[in-house]
C-alpha cells in the first residue's frame, strides 16, 4: 500500500464503516439535509467512479468540478481518486471567457456542474473540443440551453457500489487551480503522496505524521469519535477540500453548507456540536460576529474548540470581538498556499505593530529569490518550502521554472510572499511581492495597512492598492466599506487613526468609499479589482477642474 488518497480513505472506511462521515446541513426549509456514514459515502463514490470509467474517462484524464458545496462535490472527488481520474476545481464565479480558458488549459475531458451554471457551460462548450462528458447536478432551469448532460442522480444509480478498481499509486495526481484575481489561473500539480504530507499533515496536522500507510487506519480504529469539522468556504478553493480530507483521515465528521450564510452557519455549529470551523479572514469572521452580537445572540458554541483561517488574516480587532462573544474558542491564523500546503500558524503577538508573525514547520524557510540561499536574520526574502512540494504548474513550463527549483538534492517551491526571519526562526510575512507598493523607495505591503484600517470602528472592510504618482512613484490608496449604520469615515480621520499604528509613508493618501468590498467567494482579497477602483478614482480626480480660490 502506498500513500494514495483513495487507498487511505478506503482503509478508514474499513476501520469505521458505520461512523457518520458527511452531513450536508443546508439552509432549513430546503429539504437538502443528507447524512452519510463512511460506508455510504464510499459506496456513493464507487458508483460515480464506475460511471466515469464506463463512460470512457481513462485514468490520468482530467475532470472539472464546477459545483457549489454539497455531497456531490466530495463524492466526485473521491470517485475520481478511486478511478485514478484527476480532479480539477473550477471557480463557479467564472464567466464564459474565464471558463473557456480554464476548461482548455486544464485539458478537461469531463465536467460535473451544478444545474444553475447550465447557461455558462453551454456558452463555453463549443470552444472546448476536448470536453466530451457532462454530468449535471440538479434539474436544469426551464429556460436553460439544451446540453448533452447526464443527470448526476442517474449516473449514481447506474454505477456499481462496489470497489473493484485497478491498483493505484502515490504518483497519481491531484490538481488545484489557483489565482485569477491577479492573473490567469494556474493548475498546481500534486503527487498524492506529497499532498498527503504537505496539505494533510501526514494524517496528523497537529501531531506526528504516520510512518506507514496502514498506520492511518490503525489510529482511527484505536481513537474515538465526536470531532466535527466545518469547512465554511467553497470547496472549489483547495483549503476547504483539504480540510474535509483531514477530517476523513481522522475518521471524523464533516459538515457542509451549500453557501456561506452567517446565521445558518451558527445554527449548524450549535445543532451539530461543531468542534472546528475553517474560514477565510474577516470577510467570514466579521459577519459571524455581527450575527452573534445581534439576531443569534446566545447561540450555544460550547462544543466549538477552534476557528482557523487561511488565505486571509483574521484581524486583531475582529478576533477580539469574537473572543468576547465566544470566550475560550481558539482563533488561529494559518499560513499556506495551493503550492505549499500548510506552512505555519501565527504567533500570539502577531498583529499591528509586530506584523504577521509565524511559527513555521521545519521544511519552510526564507530565501534570497535569486540565489535561493537562506537569508540572514532581518533580511527580506521570499518564503520557500522543500521536500513534499508540487511537480509544477500544469501546461506552464515558464511559471514552473520561475517558482520551483532544486537545491541540496531536494525539490523546493518559491512562494510569492516576501518575509523576514529572526534569530529564533520566527517568520514575519510582509505580503505578496506582486502587491507591494513602492512609494518614494519605501515598500508598503497592503495587508499591514488593511489591518490598521479595519481596526477603526466605522470600517467594516478594506483593501489597499497603489496608484501612480509623479513624485513618489506610487501612492497608497484605500478602498473602504463603512460599517452599516456608521458615519462614512473621512480620509483625514482614517489617516489620524493609522498614524498611531503605522509609519508615515504607509498612511493612505487616497480614499475611495465603496458600498461593498469585492472578494472571491471564499473571502480572499481581489487586488485587481481594488487597483482598478483606486486608479479610476485618481483619474477622475485629475480631470476635475481646480476649485475656485
Amino acid at each position: 500500500m502506498e500513500y494514495n488518497l483513495a487507498d487511505l480513505f478506503e482503509s478508514v472506511v474499513d476501520a469505521v464503516p458505520d461512523r457518520e462521515a458527511l452531513i450536508f446541513a443546508d439552509i432549513p426549509g430546503t429539504g437538502a439535509e443528507r447524512r452519510l456514514s463512511y460506508a455510504e459515502l464510499d459506496a456513493a463514490a464507487n458508483r460515480i467512479a464506475h460511471h466515469l470509467l464506463d463512460a470512457g474517462i481513462a485514468p490520468g484524464e482530467h475532470l472539472g468540478l464546477h459545483l457549489y458545496n454539497g455531497v456531490e462535490y466530495l463524492q466526485t472527488v473521491l470517485g475520481c481518486l478511486k478511478a485514478r481520474i484527476v480532479p480539477v476545481n473550477v471557480n463557479y464565479r467564472y464567466v464564459e471567457e474565464e471558463l473557456v480558458y480554464l476548461y482548455r488549459d486544464a485539458d478537461l475531458v469531463a465536467l460535473v456542474f451544478d444545474a444553475e451554471f447550465t447557461g455558462r457551460v453551454a456558452a463555453a462548450l463549443p470552444r472546448c473540443a476536448g470536453l466530451r462528458h457532462l454530468l449535471r447536478v440538479g434539474a436544469a432551469p426551464a429556460d436553460a440551453p439544451d446540453l448533452p448532460a447526464v443527470p448526476f442522480a442517474q449516473a449514481e444509480a447506474g454505477g456499481s457500489p462496489l470497489r473493484g478498481f485497478a491498483a493505484r499509486s502515490a504518483d497519481d495526481q491531484f490538481i488545484i487551480y489557483t489565482g485569477g484575481t491577479t492573473g490567469m489561473p494556474k493548475g498546481v500539480m500534486w503527487r498524492q503522496e506529497d499532498l498527503f504530507f504537505s496539505g494533510l499533515g501526514g494524517g496528523a496536522p497537529t501531531g506526528e505524521p504516520v510512518t506507514r500507510p496502514e498506520e492511518l487506519a490503525e489510529r482511527v480504529a484505536a481513537g474515538g469519535d465526536g470531532i466535527t469539522f466545518f469547512p465554511a468556504p467553497p470547496l472549489m478553493h483547495g483549503t476547504s477540500t483539504l480540510t474535509a480530507f483531514i477530517a476523513f483521515n481522522f475518521g471524523q465528521r464533516v459538515v457542509l453548507h451549500r453557501k456561506f450564510v452567517p446565521e445558518e452557519v451558527l445554527r449548524t455549529i450549535e445543532k451539530e456540536r461543531v468542534s472546528s470551523v475553517s474560514l477565510v479572514g474577516d470577510a467570514m469572521l466579521r459577519p459571524l460576529v455581527d450575527a452573534l452580537a445581534g439576531p443569534l445572540k446566545g447561540t450555544d458554541l460550547s462544543a466549538l474548540f477552534s476557528v482557523s483561517s487561511s488565505g486571509a488574516i483574521m484581524s486583531e480587532t475582529v478576533r477580539a470581538q469574537f473572543a468576547e462573544l465566544a470566550p475560550g474558542v481558539l482563533l488561529l491564523n494559518n499560513f499556506g498556499s495551493s503550492e505549499s500546503g500548510f506552512n505555519g500558524t501565527a504567533t500570539q503577538d502577531s498583529g499591528p505593530g509586530n506584523g504577521f508573525r509565524l511559527r513555521v514547520n521545519d521544511r519552510t524557510t526564507v530565501v534570497d529569490p535569486v540565489t535561493y540561499e537562506p537569508v540572514g536574520p532581518g533580511e527580506p526574502g521570499r518564503i520557500a518550502q522543500r521536500g513534499h512540494v508540487p511537480l509544477g504548474y500544469y501546461n506552464d513550463p515558464g511559471k514552473t521554472a520561475e517558482t520551483f527549483f532544486r537545491r541540496g538534492g531536494e525539490r523546493w517551491v518559491l512562494l510569492g510572499d516576501m518575509a523576514t526571519v529572526d534569530e529564533d526562526g520566527v517568520v514575519t510575512v510582509l505580503g505578496r511581492g506582486s502587491q507591494c507598493i513602492n512609494t518614494g523607495g519605501e515598500k508598503v505591503y497592503p495587508e499591514e495597512v488593511e489591518q490598521a484600517l479595519k481596526s477603526h470602528p466605522d470600517v467594516y472592510d478594506a483593501l489597499v492598492a497603489g496608484v501612480p504618482d509623479a513624485r513618489w512613484g506610487s501612492q497608497v490608496a484605500a478602498v473602504v466599506q463603512p460599517r452599516a449604520g456608521a458615519a462614512e469615515p473621512s480620509l483625514t480621520a482614517l489617516q489620524a487613526h493609522c498614524r498611531a499604528r503605522l509609519a508615515g509613508y504607509k498612511i493612505p493618501r487616497r480614499l475611495v468609499i465603496a458600498p461593498e468590498i469585492q472578494r472571491s467567494p471564499s473571502g480572499k482579497a481581489d487586488y485587481r479589482w481594488a487597483r482598478a477602483v483606486v486608479t479610476a478614482a485618481a483619474e477622475e480626480s485629475a480631470k476635475a477642474p481646480p476649485s475656485a480660490p
